[in-house]
């Protein structure tokens, strides 16, 4: 459940704190107090877009936290898949907004917005004003099918789609293989001329690699032949000061005290070593410089060389392992024009073969999807008779696609009669805006029950209702809060009454700044809130009493379901 909003800084609302209570949560107060700017708020802490003026005018930065406590077993296992752990059975879902970013987080650690709508998706359910209009597309319809269906039909949603993804692949590369022959020859022309310029330039698997130390080694050998040369000179015995000569004096002065002393003897040998480390060292310098030669041929046509493979890399690849990559696709690709009918063949064949598999399992789903309906329209039928249509009649009819889609070949529409004697039309035809927000309240109870929401947000479900409507729809808001945490947003003295705790929101002007407050009402409170909203701006005594009377008359009713 929900069980704490703190909210700072976010339009009108400079910063309220709000712990909610099990059952029934009210949120009550005049147009224009602010009632959306709050639970704006809770889509703002989910990832919605934020507005340019979200931000208020009480500091340079926003908040909205939302303090969840975890009480299903189920949703536990759900957030360890996402990696979100509750901390002493709580969840703790933030976001910060500054100018032109923000700042989301999941108990104290920085998440994305992805991941916060996944991780809310869980938690809560929210109906926002205008959302039962949806209700009238055909794909919303299929959407709140599935969703009633369960897992099994998830399951076999996904494989319909990924047979269909199948499908559609190898439809495109047939339509690939649809050309003329004029188109064909052009291509596989094209193709040869590729192919037959990297079989002549003959490359091989680093061969790159060996021509460019090669040429660096030909475009620097001046500078080598110097340098070793000077090299040889100061190792060889030529000079009086070479590093050849004066070790050799150093041996030969070490050779006179040899004999005295042990670790002269030692120090004798060291000598020796250097020595002869040494000759060799002028010795393998001395062969290098006779073996270096310098070819202009030879530099001539490893520069030519380099240029042809560079070119090709150019056109074909940014080493000789991916030109000759690129040489086997497309050698593929001419094999397969030169062959071409064979090849369409084939994929005809993969195709129907596809298609096949594609329509059972589509026939599989819609079969799912009946079975489901049947159930999904008793259930909502049940629904709507206890919010007061008394005469209803409600089916899912069915249509078949000319073609597949993701979601398989099903058309949905949701019809309705709502008058005995009537035929069942569809909801865009029969439906006023009070009777769409009936039956949306009846879906989302029935998808709130299959999918354990533990929070549902009703945002003025009571759009367009009155009388004993009104009170139907506000029992039935009393029964869903037996089984989870209800917040909502009315304006309608039968839901107020029936509420567990009772929320008014109101708008005040502080030094010439106007400020929306939530401040929670006590018994004497709500009977006074609910007196206005029967009243208007005149409380009289007889309309105190009746607000009184309807507060007792939703407890006997929350008592006597108790009971039940």
């Amino acid at each position: 459940m929900l069980t704490n909003l703190h909210v700072k800084n976010i339009a009108l609302i400079d910063e309220v704190e709000v712990d909610f209570e099990r059952g029934l949560n009210i949120l009550t107060g005049e147009t224009g107090a602010g009632k959306s700017i709050l639970l704006g708020s809770v889509n703002l802490a989910l990832g919605k877009k934020m507005a340019s003026d979200s931000i208020g005018k009480f500091g340079n930065s926003a908040l909205v936290e939302l303090i969840f406590t975890i009480e299903n077993p189920r949703i536990t296992e759900e957030l360890r898949k996402l990696s979100v752990i509750p901390e002493d059975g709580q969840v703790i879902l933030s976001r910060k907004i500054m100018e032109g970013r923000s700042i989301s987080r999941i108990n104290g650690e920085t998440c994305t917005v992805s991941q916060m709508k996944a991780v809310a998706s869980l938690l809560l359910d929210i109906h926002g004003q205008h959302e039962h209009q949806s209700l009238l597309y055909p794909e919303k319809q299929l959407e709140i099918l599935d969703g009633f269906a369960g897992e099994l039909l998830r399951e076999q949603k996904q494989k319909v789609e990924d047979s269909y993804h199948a499908y559609q692949q190898l439809s495109r590369e047939l339509k690939a293989c649809s050309i003329d022959e004029e188109q064909r020859q052009r291509e596989v022309s094209f193709l040869e001329f590729e192919i037959r310029e990297i079989e002549e330039a003959g490359i091989r698997p680093g061969e790159d690699e060996e021509l460019e130390s090669l040429y660096r080694k030909l475009s620097n050998s001046r500078k080598i032949v110097e340098t070793l040369q000077e090299v040889h000179g100061m190792t060889g015995y030529d000079n009086p000061a070479s590093a050849g000569e004066l070790t050799g004096r150093v041996v030969r002065e070490l050779a006179a005290l040899n004999d005295f002393d042990e670790e002269l003897s030692r120090i004798y040998s060291q000598a020796l070593d250097i020595e002869g480390m040494l000759n060799d060292l002028n010795r393998d310098i001395s062969g290098y410089l006779e073996d270096m030669t310098f070819s202009e041929e030879l530099f001539a046509q490893t520069e030519t060389r380099l240029d042809e493979i560079n070119h090709l890399k150019g056109k074909y690849g940014e080493s000789v392992e991916k030109i000759l990559n690129y040489q086997n696709e497309q050698q593929k690709k001419l094999e397969e024009l030169l062959n071409l009918e064979e090849h369409r063949a084939g994929l005809v064949r993969e195709q129907n073969a596809a298609r096949g598999k594609l329509q059972k399992l589509c026939d599989k789903l819609c079969e799912l999807r009946k079975n489901a309906a049947k159930d999904l329209e008793k259930r909502i039928v049940d629904s709507l008779r206890e919010l007061n249509f008394l005469q209803v009649e409600f089916e899912i009819a069915f249509e078949k696609l000319h073609d597949f889609s993701k979601n398989g070949y099903d058309k949905i529409e949701f019809l309705i009669s709502t008058n005995p004697g009537e035929e069942k039309r569809a909801l865009s035809k029969v439906v006023s805006g009070g009777e769409l927000s009936r039956i949306m309240l009846a879906v989302k109870t029935l998808m709130a029950d299959k999918d354990d929401t533990e929070v549902l947000i009703f945002d003025e479900i009571d759009t367009g209702i009155s009388g004993r409507t009104a009170q139907k729809v506000a029992e039935k808001m009393a029964e869903i809060s037996g089984e989870r945490q209800v917040l909502c947003i009315t304006h309608l003295p039968q839901i107020a009454a029936m509420a567990d705790a009772h929320f008014e929101i109101e708008k005040n002007v502080q030094d010439t700044i106007t400020v929306t407050r939530i401040r929670r009402l006590d018994e004497e409170g709500s009977i006074h809130e609910i007196a206005r909203m029967l009243g208007g701006t005149r409380i009289t005594q007889s309309v105190l009493s009746n607000a009184c009377e309807m507060k007792e008359l939703a407890q006997v009713h929350k008592n006597t379901r108790l009971k039940n």
